[in-house]
């Protein structure tokens, strides 16, 4: 283990301490440390995909997919030999808190010899409400509105249908395709917004930089941050960021029961009392504590505002952003901007912020002097790893107090069992493979084709035959009865023979979602996507697109490359979405009635082919240049709950009837028109005398060359 010097060389099992990122990328570089690669940090290797790349490290408490790519801009240093945490930064340069302990003599950051933290925090504190005093940073006037804020897989969405129940509002953020969720909560009376799940709150991606426009720019009364408690220091990273906007905020502790199952133990108090605001242990899928979470939520709406703890930042940090925050304190405030937000993003170099602010060039050349102190008088490179550092410090702190671990803290967790299997060098992709069939075995051969069957059985010997004899027992004419029998309930019947079949793939692919196996299977085939020209995470909005291609279309806007969003979002549609079972069916009972479900399979599987050509011209043609990165968290297995699972299935099986059955139904009765009424507009009963015969002869010539110049089957290809 000596001789490892970049992490990419790290052996299966190994462990090391990170020593430096060197990734030149800005965007990757400001992701890989918002992510909890900061020097000092423990890493190790867990497991490695089955074709060599890329790797699963664990750190802070949680999984993560690199690309040995990354990895290899990445200097690290053998664990257990002195390179933890503290060894970067001088002593008398990186101050700990409490009195400056010096030597203060050729300190850059220049503060006094008698300074204290807490002078500075107390004039910060004084400098926010002269702001607020005058009126230019104030809570948004309305009647209540809370921002739903915190990581991926942190159980968000699951939390935010126990709150808002059925009162929900879908659309897209503006200017942007990122969907926009908000709700009423039920017990509380306020407006609730779902914000993206994010990470982090740099301009990293498009959820990112919506997330805090709408944090920075609209100041919800409060801000409710959803932590996974069983990845506890991963998910307060984003909460320090959140305590920087010095809005109204609660945490809400979710998956406590997780924890208690593992023997751990969590002191919110003691939490609460780090932090600086109200901790609430709940857990969204069992419904427990959230009447609380209401109560605390509509407590910090009253206040107004809020301060971010004393120790969040290392006195090097804070004396920094102090100096900054004077430099452009009017500025800020008279453009509604926190003050102390806005100081801390131009430490970190954010260019957004200082082109909202508008700062001119003698204002930012004095900023970029405060923060080349702070990087000389550092000693950790550069200003967005000593910010990230700082955050992680005060993160590993309040989870060293706060945080109490059962037994079972070092052994095996049931993830990495699983792991052992879905990951493993030969089993993952015969895995996947067996996955996919068995869901297609599902939809089609088993349980779906019984219930179809059924289905169309209840329509053509039930639905129908009732209207109809309804109709006739009403004196209803006999066109009446063939539009709405023949036609508009036959079209709505097609639909519904069909719709078990669209059900069942929609619950296989919610069940993998909530499950975490999703992840799993992109880490397993990002190296076979990369040679086309895409990252692994484009594989879930490819396998979305099986299910329905507007949701997977959504979903890939969200990926932070231009080049793989655009890319993915051309290859999407090859993927067979739901809307085109009911031809496989059609088909497969036509041709192959003994091997329907085998059949189905080749014929999803000739989407991902064609897909594949068309990525490689893509590549070679349009999308040329680096790949992205592949930074992905690999979130714990979780057994997915019957509510989650029905209310996805739910929202898509409704789309699918409002999108594909009323067109169906809708085509279906026209169809019928078309086929009963002549061209001089009178009822027949020959349909070689239709509108729809005279159409299809008209157009039969065209397709002749194919063996189609019967009218009747021009009609049925354009049908």
């Amino acid at each position: 283990m000596t001789d490892i010097e970049t992490l990419d060389q790290l052996p299966v099992g190994g462990r090391c301490v990170i020593w430096q990122v060197e990734n030149q990328r800005g965007a990757v570089k400001r992701r890989l440390i918002d992510m909890g690669l900061t020097p000092g940090t423990q890493v190790q290797l867990t497991h490695l995909a089955p074709l060599g790349d890329p790797m699963e490290l664990r750190l802070r408490g949680y999984a993560l997919s690199l690309r040995r790519e990354d990895a290899r801009r990445i200097q690290v240093r053998p664990a257990g030999e002195g390179w933890e945490r503290g060894w970067a930064a001088p002593e008398g340069a990186y101050h700990t808190g409490g009195p400056c302990v010096g030597p203060c003599h050729g300190c850059p950051v220049g503060c006094p010899a008698e300074w204290r933290p807490a002078a500075v925090s107390l004039e910060h504190r004084q400098g926010e409400e002269d702001c607020r005093a005058d009126g230019e940073v104030s809570p948004s006037a309305g009647g209540g509105r809370a921002a739903l804020a915190g990581n991926p897989n942190s159980g968000k969405t699951t939390l935010f249908n126990a709150l808002t129940g059925a009162n929900q509002s879908v659309g897209n953020w503006p200017g942007v395709t990122v969907e926009r969720k908000e709700g009423t909560v039920r017990s509380g009376g306020f407006t609730l917004v779902d914000l993206p799940g994010i990470y982090s709150l740099s301009p990293y991606s498009l959820e990112e930089r919506t997330a805090r426009r709408f944090l920075a720019e609209e100041r919800p009364e409060v801000i409710i941050n959803i932590v996974d408690a069983a990845n506890l220091e991963r998910n307060l990273y984003l909460t320090t960021q959140l305590l920087e906007l010095e809005r109204p905020m609660v945490v809400a502790l979710n998956f406590m029961d997780e924890v208690e199952r593992r023997g751990d133990r969590i002191d919110c108090r003691l939490l609460e009392a780090q932090l600086g605001v109200p901790v609430v242990p709940i857990s969204a899928r069992e419904g427990r504590n959230l009447d609380t979470l209401v109560l605390r939520a509509k407590k910090q709406m009253a206040a107004g505002a809020a301060v971010e703890p004393d120790g969040l930042y290392d006195d090097l940090t804070h004396v920094a952003h102090h100096r900054i925050a004077e430099l452009i304190r009017s500025r800020a405030c008279r453009l509604g901007i926190s003050v102390h937000w806005a100081a801390v993003k131009l430490l970190e170099g954010d260019g957004p912020v200082a082109d909202a602010l508008g700062l001119g060039p003698e204002e930012r050349t004095a900023v970029e002097a405060v923060a080349g102190d702070y990087e000389a008088a550092g000693g950790l490179g550069d200003r967005e790893t000593l910010l990230a550092d700082s955050r992680y410090r005060f993160v590993e702190q309040a989870v060293r107090c706060c945080l109490r671990r059962g037994r079972r803290g070092e052994k095996p967790t049931v993830s990495d069992r699983i792991d052992a299997v879905a990951t493993h060098r030969y089993l993952a992709v015969p895995l996947f493979l067996a996955v996919m069939l068995g869901v297609f075995y599902m939809t089609f051969s088993g349980p779906g084709a019984w219930l179809s069957r059924a289905a169309a059985a209840l329509v053509e010997r039930v639905i129908c035959p009732g209207a109809a004899g309804y109709l006739t027992a009403l004196g209803a004419p006999a066109w009446l009865r063939g539009v709405l029998v023949d036609g508009l309930l036959a079209g709505v019947g097609g639909v519904l023979t069909f719709l078990p079949m669209v059900a069942l793939l929609f619950v296989c692919l919610a069940v993998l979602e909530d499950s975490g196996y999703m992840a799993r299977a992109a880490f397993v085939m990002d190296r076979v996507l990369r040679r086309f020209g895409l990252s692994g995470k484009a594989f879930i909005p490819m396998l979305m697109g099986f299910g329905c291609t507007v949701p997977a279309v959504l979903a890939a806007r969200t990926m932070e490359s231009e080049k793989d969003r655009r890319m993915t979002i051309l290859l999407t549609p090859f993927m067979s979405c739901g809307a085109r079972l009911p031809i496989y069916a059609l088909m497969t009972a036509a041709f192959f009635p003994d091997r329907a479900a085998l059949a189905v399979f080749a014929l999803y599987l000739l989407g991902p082919a064609a897909a594949v050509v068309s990525g490689l011209i893509l590549k070679r043609a349009v999308f040329q240049g680096d790949p992205a990165p592949f930074l992905l968290e690999l979130p714990p297995y979780r057994m997915p709950t019957a509510r989650s699972v029905g209310r996805r299935v739910g929202q898509r099986v409704g789309d699918f009837l409002t999108r594909a059955g009323t067109l169906i139904a809708a085509m279906s009765t026209v169809l019928w028109c078309l086929q009963h009424i002549s061209t001089d507009l009178r009822l027949v009963e020959d349909a070689a005398r239709s509108m729809l015969a005279w159409l299809g002869s008209a157009v039969a010539p065209v397709f002749a060359p194919m063996g189609f110049g019967l009218w009747q089957a021009a009609v049925a290809l354009l049908a």
